[in-house]
């Protein structure tokens, strides 16, 4: 049986535990703040991060890893493994995916497969879990290729931010950009489209209401089926453990994950975001 490796990228944040466990190696995106450039992760943590956000008077801004980053990490992989699969953050949002694609067309030890998850995060997340899983059960690499496109086709992640200013800066915020210079108690309810970008759903009176909709469209997103479901949050720990608490009333969970967004994530959607991704069993 062939032996084959994942990476994955920092904007997953899965837990160190969850890494350690599954042999998952991951590549940092990049945060500039001020004059220094901090690895995702590694040099900042998301409780230190958003602690200097607050008290800072600039905005940071991110950047993907280098194709020379993603060699480095192929080269050492291929001395004890036949392929290599690869989910990353949308290229909708990031140039990662550019990144490792560059790569792959001049690393050529061994195969790798590089997935453009369409998303990040807890929808990055259920992708790489999911890769673990067919790993550990011998699947092939075009079979785990497949498998990760139907999760993409199927997920949806829907999220709430306090402020759009934080995407604006950034450049990311897509077609959320209407809403701009709406009345602060406007809160846009934000997705990813079936493109891995930024859009806007819809806008609702207070963050309160925002998260009861966003719920609401989980939920119908399940149809009355058993469903994977991962919540996320910047910075926001006990309204996240809130919304948990509906979403096991409301809706049939096969489980439930809680991701806090990384620094790299939280530079562009700021603190206070609260987010929700579901897939059907």
């Amino acid at each position: 049986m062939k032996k084959i490796a994942i990476v994955t990228d920092s904007s997953a944040y899965l837990s160190e535990e969850f890494v350690k466990m599954n042999n998952i190696h991951v590549i940092p995106l990049r945060i500039h703040w001020d004059d220094e450039t901090l690895l995702d992760g590694i040099d900042i943590s998301p409780s230190q991060f958003y602690e200097r956000l607050e008290k800072s008077a600039t905005i940071p801004s991110t950047s993907q890893p280098s194709a020379g980053d993603f060699i480095e990490l192929f080269d050492q992989l291929s001395r004890d493994h036949d392929a290599i699969i690869t989910p990353l953050i949308s290229s909708g949002i990031s140039g990662t995916v550019d990144s490792a694609k560059l790569a792959i067309k001049t690393f050529t030890k061994i195969p790798v497969v590089v997935i453009d998850s369409l998303s990040t995060s807890a929808g990055l997340g259920m992708i790489v879990k999911a890769v673990v899983q067919a790993v550990a059960n011998g699947k092939k690499i075009q079979e785990i290729k497949r498998l990760s496109d139907e999760i993409i086709k199927t997920t949806k992640t829907f999220f709430v931010v306090d402020t759009l200013k934080y995407l604006h800066k950034g450049g990311r915020i897509g077609g959320a950009s209407r809403f701009l210079g709406s009345a602060l108690d406007i809160k846009p309810i934000l997705y990813l489209d079936n493109q891995g970008k930024i859009d806007a759903l819809e806008k609702v009176r207070t963050k309160r209401k925002a998260v009861e909709r966003m719920l609401n469209l989980a939920e119908e997103h399940s149809k009355g089926k058993r469903v994977f479901v991962s919540l996320i949050h910047a910075n926001r720990l006990d309204e996240v453990m809130q919304l948990k608490e509906k979403v096991a009333k409301r809706i049939q969970c096969r489980e439930v994950d809680i991701y806090e967004l990384s620094p790299v994530i939280g530079t562009h959607v700021g603190p206070g975001t609260i987010g929700i991704a579901v897939l059907p069993e």
